[in-house]
């Protein structure tokens, strides 16, 4: 079993009482990987080591391209062991090896990107109104920064945190989730090997309501950036509140994938199967509303069934499996629950809609590939998040009924249209309240393209150039070139 410390100061470390938790392998059913629950007293320790890298260690003396230099080399080390961290982070969490890897060489360039963008933050001159005055801005990190991750995909998040406070001159607090948290600790290593100074970069393990909660708390924190559940999102947003601290807040998604007649049905099929069987549902950005118009309904129906039929679900590490478990046994309990909340209400099961069993499964946290008919946008099934593999179809006549469909919800994170209309296309893009649109595809990413959400899908973005202004301040300066002072002090200039 491995065995995984905190990493703060630049040291691995024990936590202060000596409390491991262990860490579930989803697929064998077992615990593979013991963790340190970190105490409040070792988030102070954490807290502290940032803080003094910021103010007066040697993070806080390099220059901007030198801090670029050390996200380079961290990006080259991600790099030269992406296949190990990808088959860490399969067996902690349970995704497709083969998506994780496809991930690992985002992680690997999402370093580069930012790399290249830590000397490239300017201020402005500024050509004020006032006489012998000269005006200019300055860009100025934010401060200690806490980046608190999900379960899902933890080395994807803590890098598109993780990278853009680094080069915008930040130090960080990771506190990844308590079920998957390895794959976090091997980047706090590459970081340490990278050369970065030590306390830039810290990770401490634990469990939300005290390692997290202390770490949201902390007076010395300036900025939270969070990814996770809506509910756990509003709770960190009040307590940030009262003391005035900064946050990023990426949360849910009920994200409706709407599919018109003249659409090219055997594209959009399996961007719908993609969008909600990919990563067995657990995806903020999961397409499980199916909004697909009326005079296509059933062949679009049968032809998305056919294709679901034939899902494999297995061992993550298999290349030839499609949907792996799921990743946690508290998830795993409430997708079960949602299909019986989604049966009570009148939904008709199509496909699916019990627990995995068979050839492999039985060991592992495994739900069918499952699709609803007859849903109304104001069911349960509709309305709230599942984070699994379940899909809903509810039918529409027009673009109109589309649009106040796909946005009669409390989200507004991602959304699919399928046509090819471009008029069309581009109305939807337009009219649809979300961060994300894709047209004729769906979970498309780049780490050059801003991702966020509207209404209770978060606040700010992250990846692109923007994210980089989510951790910085804006200073402005304004220096007296006058040779002589006022006439009378009390009047301003």
């Amino acid at each position: 079993m491995r065995n995984y410390q905190l990493f703060m100061g630049g040291q691995f470390t024990d936590g202060e009482h000596g409390e491991r938790i262990e860490s579930l392998d989803p697929y064998h059913g077992k615990p593979w990987a013991e963790l340190a629950r970190a105490t409040r007293r070792d988030v102070d320790r954490a807290v502290k080591a940032a803080r003094d890298a910021l103010e007066i260690g040697p993070w806080s003396k390099l220059t901007a391209t030198a801090r670029g230099r050390i996200l380079r080399k961290i990006g080259d080390l991600v790099a030269r062991d992406a296949e190990r961290i990808a088959e860490i982070e399969a067996r902690d969490n349970g995704k497709l090896l083969a998506e994780v890897r496809g991930q690992l060489n985002g992680v690997a360039e999402c370093w580069y990107y930012y790399a290249g963008l830590a000397d490239k933050i300017e201020g402005a001159w500024v050509p004020v109104e006032k006489p012998d005055t000269m005006a200019f801005t300055m860009r100025e990190p934010i401060g200690v920064v806490a980046a608190l991750t999900a379960w899902n995909s933890p080395i994807w998040f803590a890098t598109v945190k993780c990278a853009p406070a680094l080069a915008a001159g930040c130090t960080v607090v990771v506190k990844p989730s308590e079920f998957a948290s390895a794959s976090t600790l091997e980047l706090a290593a590459l970081v340490k090997e990278a050369g970065m100074p030590d306390g830039a970069f810290n990770v401490v393990t634990g469990y939300g309501n005290d390692a997290g909660a202390a770490l949201v708390e902390h007076p010395d924190v300036a900025k939270i950036t969070f990814t996770g559940s809506d509910l756990t999102g509003a709770k960190i947003y009040e307590t940030a509140a009262k003391h005035m601290k900064r946050v990023s807040l990426e949360l849910g998604g009920k994200s409706p994938n709407i599919v018109f007649e003249d659409a090219d049905l055997d594209l959009a099929a399996a961007g719908v199967v993609s969008g909600i069987f990919g990563a067995a549902g657990q995806m903020c950005t999961a397409g499980s509303r199916l909004l697909v118009q009326r005079s296509i309904k059933d062949a679009f129906t049968a032809k998305l069934v056919d294709l679901a039929k034939y899902i494999r679900m297995g061992d993550p590490m298999d290349p030839n499996t499609n949907v792996g478990p799921i990743s946690t046994p508290p998830q795993f309990q409430k997708v079960l629950d949602y299909i019986e909340v989604a049966r009570n209400d009148g939904a008709r099961c199509i496909l699916g809609g019990n627990r995995a069993t068979g050839e492999g499964l039985s060991a592992g946290q495994f739900v069918e590939p499952t699709i609803f008919a007859d849903v109304t946008n104001d069911m349960r099934i509709a309305q709230e998040e599942v984070f699994g593999p379940i899909l809903s179809i509810i039918e529409f006549d027009t673009e109109e009924d589309a649009t106040r469909i796909g946005n009669d919800i409390a989200y507004g994170l991602v959304a699919g249209v399928w046509t090819q209309n471009i008029g069309r296309a581009m109305r939807m893009t337009k009219a649809l309240k979300v961060g994300t649109v894709w047209v004729n595809t769906y979970r498309a990413y780049s780490f050059m393209m801003p991702f966020g959400g509207m209404k209770k899908s978060g606040l700010g973005r992250e990846s692109g150039i923007e994210a980089i202004n989510e951790y910085l301040e804006t200073k402005s300066v304004f220096l007296s070139t006058a040779s002589e002072g006022p006439t009378n002090p009390f009047i301003m200039r």
